[in-house]
Parts: C-alpha cells; sequence; structure tokens
C-alpha cells in the first residue's frame, strides 16, 4: 500500500489490489477465448492483420534449440505456453497476481508449474532461467525499472527476456476525445485510459537494468467501430474487463457525465472516422528482447579499433560506379 500521508499517485501510479481484482473477475467470465483477442494477437501465431513480431515467434526463431527452465511474468491464461512446444522449453513455470486465472489456464503440452505471485516481486534465486516472457502485464506494474532488475536477475547468464507490453499510442484517439470534451464540458479533464511508457524509455531502462544486446520494436493492432460508445463497451465488456485490463490508476476518475460522453462521441467521429462511418481504436505494443551478459556473447570492438572512417563510405559508391563501367 502506499505510504502514509503521501498521494498514492506519486508513488505507486496503480492500485495492485484493484487489478488482481479485475483479473480474477476477467478469469471467471463465459467464453474467456472470445476476451483475449488481443492477447492472444500478440502472444501466438495466428492472426488478422499483417505478420507481427509475436513473442512466441520471436522464441521459437532463436537460434537457440532448447530452453531447460523458462517464466512466464504474468501469464494470465497461459497464451505464450499453447503456441510453445517441449522441443523448445523443457519446462515452464508460470506466475501471475490473479489465482483464477492460472486455475483457469489453457493446457499445453509443456510440463508447467503455476505460482501465484505479484510480478513485482518475483519469489525466485538468482541465475534460475534460460528465458523469461511476459506478454501484455508489465505496463501494470508501479516499478517498471526494479521489475526489469528482477527478470535480469532471475536469468541465468546469456539467459534472454523478450517481453511485449503496451505503449504509449494505445488508445490515443479515445483519449484525446475524452480529454477535449471534458476541457469543454466541464472545465477540466482525469485520465480514463491509464498511463503507458515511451517507447524512447524503454531501452534505457533496460540497459539499465544489466540487458545486452537490446532489441526494441514498435507494432500497431486496430480495431474499427460503430462509434465512441461501441468502444467503450467492447472495451469494458471484452478487451479490457474480460482481460482484466480496466484502469486501475489510483487518480481514476469513476464516471463520466452522459453529456460528456455524447461530446466524445462527436469529437470522435470528427478527428478520427473513417469514411465508412467507423471509428478507428489503435493498440501500440512494444516488444523488446535483451540478454544476461555472458563471456560467450559477442563483444563490441574497442573503441578507437576501426580502420575505416565513416568519411571513406562515399568513396566505396564511386568504386562500385567505376566497376559496373
Amino acid at each position: 500500500p502506499p505510504t502514509a500521508g503521501a498521494s498514492p499517485g506519486a508513488i505507486s501510479p496503480f492500485d495492485r489490489r484493484l487489478k488482481r481484482k479485475q483479473k480474477n473477475w476477467a478469469a471467471l467470465q463465459a467464453e474467456p477465448a472470445k476476451c483475449d483477442y488481443l492477447r492472444e494477437e500478440v502472444r501466438g501465431i495466428a492472426g488478422p492483420g499483417p505478420v507481427r513480431k509475436r513473442v512466441a515467434r520471436l522464441v521459437r526463431h532463436l537460434e537457440r534449440e532448447t530452453f531447460s527452465l523458462a517464466l512466464d511474468v504474468g501469464s494470465g491464461r497461459g497464451y505464450i505456453a499453447q503456441h510453445l512446444t517441449k522441443e523448445t522449453v523443457e519446462k515452464l513455470i508460470q506466475v501471475d497476481v490473479a489465482e483464477n486465472a492460472l486455475k483457469n489456464a489453457v493446457e499445453t503440452e509443456i510440463p508447467t508449474v503455476r505460482v501465484v505471485a505479484d510480478e513485482e516481486f518475483l519469489p525466485f534465486k538468482e541465475d534460475t532461467f534460460d528465458l523469461v516472457v511476459s506478454s501484455l502485464s508489465l505496463h501494470w506494474v508501479n516499478d517498471l525499472p526494479k521489475a526489469f532488475k528482477e527478470i535480469h536477475q532471475v536469468l541465468k547468464p546469456d539467459g534472454v527476456f523478450i517481453g511485449a507490453m503496451f505503449g504509449g499510442d494505445t488508445l490515443y484517439e479515445l483519449r484525446c476525445s475524452l480529454q477535449l470534451a471534458e476541457l469543454e464540458r466541464e472545465g477540466g479533464f482525469s485520465p480514463h485510459v491509464s498511463p503507458f511508457t515511451a517507447v524512447a524509455d524503454l531501452g534505457h531502462l533496460l540497459s539499465r537494468a544489466g540487458f545486452n544486446t537490446l532489441t526494441v520494436d514498435t507494432d500497431e493492432i486496430q480495431v474499427n467501430y460503430p462509434g465512441l460508445f461501441e468502444v467503450m463497451e467492447d472495451l469494458q465488456g471484452k478487451y479490457i474487463l474480460c482481460m482484466g485490463e480496466s484502469n486501475c490508476s489510483w487518480n481514476r476518475k469513476p464516471l463520466l457525465h452522459r453529456e460528456t460522453m455524447l461530446a466524445a462521441a462527436a469529437i470522435y467521429r470528427e478527428m478520427y472516422g473513417n469514411s465508412d462511418g467507423s471509428v478507428p481504436a489503435t493498440f501500440q505494443i512494444y516488444y523488446m528482447i535483451g540478454w544476461k551478459y555472458h563471456e560467450s556473447q559477442a563483444k563490441p570492438a574497442p573503441r578507437g579499433s576501426a580502420t575505416v572512417s565513416f568519411g571513406d563510405l562515399a568513396k566505396i559508391e564511386g568504386l562500385i560506379s567505376r566497376g559496373k563501367k
């Protein structure tokens, strides 16, 4: 809980107890597969739209043949596991703060152990896992630098972390429309969509945690709706509540006035509406890969050891041109 006498949002932006309740509630909903479209899109292999750098595919494309022990941080119902094979991962430990999610986890051919634990406090010894994965979970932790450090700590040397999390432009259409409507009708606004990390900070945070050979990439998933009310209804009923993705910020506003909602709907359609009358909702995904140092890994050349200057690159084009002639 937040320190006494201090603003919760100043220390911990998210109410982790509420998040646990939301995820437990989401795991008990009927037909959960219909609710996990975004998680399935990010974690799995198949899915509509262009090919994306999904977490399971990244694991399978690594040069390493087999991971003897892997950890799924914030596993939920275990959608990463069902897209992996025992030839890739010999044993898997799934960790989630919501016990209902683990109880209703999807079955997999990989021998699996499920542990109820907070993603912010991993209960494992140092140098335990060959692989750590996490999909659409870390954007809810209060101390992301600490979470990255803990993941780095439980990895073995030469172990790899592969993660995905919502990015800063997620639901920007909805956020902007609600803020403009509240400014117009109520003279101010409060957050209705949780804050997200900027991609410019992600590489720095991973590097500070001790990871090297970093790769950070972004992707977008766009879903079209008839209007703002359908966006809100679907987010509440399917993608957000059913996925346990409701806003759990301490400074969240409990409700919106109907007049404000009507104004936001008009702004949404005017600013972002498609030619067919629908409106888009954008989900930005950050994908990240980082390795724990091992002496066998390739090392950058010492500073000043280069034998060719970047200024000489212009000469190469001239040599190529003369060779063609």
